[in-house]
């Protein structure tokens, strides 16, 4: 006789997006409206528009943003920024870390809330079109039973694949403009499989998340939750249920026992997380700080007459009613250290020229004894353009005696954000060398506002050399 084992199942939830039986639990939160909600939908809107407008605003002449990996040349707020520049960018990733430090430790995790992508995106324009199309709360948890694809669910996946190609869209024009995105839709994708394969990947991206993966982004993906036991301490702002006041629970309206707390155990807090978590289970990993929770409860309590507030913004020594002094080592230390980074980065931001120039030996011998006994040596000059116009730059030699200076273009021209490469020759008689070196200055102008002076080492023969032609 066959044995059939039987399904293992778990004592209780483990996790709040699994079922007992290890399945997945789809989150349906219920909204709360209330007026954290409200201002969390106006800071979501306006983000939001700041997302779409910015690939279409100009600084100085160029993009405000623009990252654009193939060239390796990043513009940000009218500024030329190169793969030179590793010094600015070390000091600005530093800066950027030290500074989520320290608002973490201040207001906790404010930006999952607030401000991260995937929570403006999923609670303020995909799930409301979720729920205009399936029919609210309820029928989208009905759909959930009766499983298959309705009408009205493929319907809302064809919304979402519109607004996925749109994002999809706006995203690239991060990295590589609106101008080369244009001319991408308007071509045919056979004639460029490559931008398109990216733009098809990028879209497919974006609706496997907002479709399928939701919370669990937030959950497995993104790492910033595990880190909050180390960013966060005591005191940093949380969201937090105030157990002193709430316990014990019980259910009843305006005439409960007066031995009970003030949660009513309604559960309205856990069916409006977007999580699935209970708040009053104390901090998680899994809570956002959203603040659904908070208008939940703040509903819950007008009705029975209690004051708002048992779920709310505060610490931990704040609701256990301990200490709350915000004055502690870490939020004296971070803004310390980020006011030198932020300091020596925009002190070499404002020390950097609009126009670099980079001279390397020529390509070959070091340098070469011509028949009449002269000595030429062949430099390579690089000119990169910063500025958000094209310049013609000039090369001369400044106090350079005997020194004659031959460059087949010049001056040469360099567009706005290019860099351009020539070369040089510098003549010189052979009793200009001691001990086989020749100093010069290299002068580089745009007969405007650039001029840069720079010393080169020539090379050349040894006093013991025989003065004849050839190379060396």
């Amino acid at each position: 006789m066959a044995v059939h084992p039987q399904p293992v199942t778990a004592p209780g939830r483990v996790l709040a997006t699994l079922n007992e039986d290890g399945s997945r639990r789809w989150i349906r939160p219920t909204p709360s409206p209330g007026r954290w909600f409200n201002r969390r939908r106006i800071t979501a809107y306006a983000l939001m528009f700041v997302f779409f407008v910015i690939p279409y605003l100009r600084m100085n002449g160029r993009p405000l943003v623009l990252l654009d990996l193939p060239r390796r040349e990043f513009s940000l707020f009218g500024m030329l920024f190169l793969p030179t520049d590793t010094v600015l960018f070390m000091l600005l990733m530093i800066s950027t870390l030290i500074a989520i430090f320290f608002v973490t430790a201040m207001l906790g995790r404010v930006w999952c809330g607030w401000g991260c992508p995937q929570t403006v995106y999923m609670e303020f324009l995909f799930r409301p079109l979720e729920y205009l199309i399936e029919g609210g709360h309820r029928g989208v948890s009905e759909l959930d039973k009766r499983g298959g694809l309705p009408l009205r669910r493929a319907l809302k996946y064809a919304v979402f694949g519109v607004i996925a190609i749109f994002l999809a869209h706006t995203f690239l024009a991060y990295f590589v403009g609106v101008e080369a995105l244009a001319h991408w839709v308007r071509r045919s994708p056979f004639e460029h499989p490559t931008s398109f394969i990216v733009m098809a990947g990028v879209t497919a991206a974006i609706f496997f998340d907002f479709a399928y993966f939701r919370e669990q982004t937030c959950l497995v993906a993104c790492p910033y939750g595990r880190l909050q036991s180390v960013l966060l301490d005591r005191k940093s702002l949380i969201v937090g249920y105030d157990t002193l006041r709430g316990e014990p629970r019980g259910k009843g309206g305006r005439d409960r026992d007066a031995g009970l707390g003030d949660c009513v155990d309604c559960h309205m807090c856990v069916r409006t997380c977007p999580t699935g978590i209970d708040i009053r289970d104390g901090l998680q990993m899994e809570c956002l700080h959203c603040t659904q929770c908070m208008d939940a409860c703040d509903s819950v309590m007008v009705k029975i007459g209690k004051p708002e507030g048992l779920i709310r913004y505060g610490s931990r020594d704040g609701l256990e009613r301990r200490s709350t002094s915000w004055l502690r080592p870490r939020v004296v230390i971070y803004p310390i250290v980020l006011s030198i980074t932020l300091g020596l980065f925009f002190y070499a931001l404002l020390s950097r020229t609009d126009t670099e120039v980079t001279m390397l030996r020529g390509l070959g011998a070091p340098y070469q004894v011509e028949a009449d006994g002269q000595v030429a040596n062949q430099i390579r000059i690089k000119v990169r353009n910063r500025t958000p116009r094209a310049h013609d730059y000039r090369i001369s030699l400044v106090d350079a005696a005997q020194a004659r200076l031959i460059a087949p273009i010049n001056p040469m021209r360099v567009e706005s954000g290019a860099m351009q490469t020539t070369t040089v020759f510098v003549i010189l008689p052979h009793d200009a060398f001691e001990d086989g070196q020749r100093a010069v200055t290299f002068r580089v102008d745009d007969g405007g506002h650039f001029a840069t002076n720079t010393s080169y080492q020539l090379l050349g023969p040894q006093e013991h050399d025989e003065h004849e032609g050839g190379k060396r």
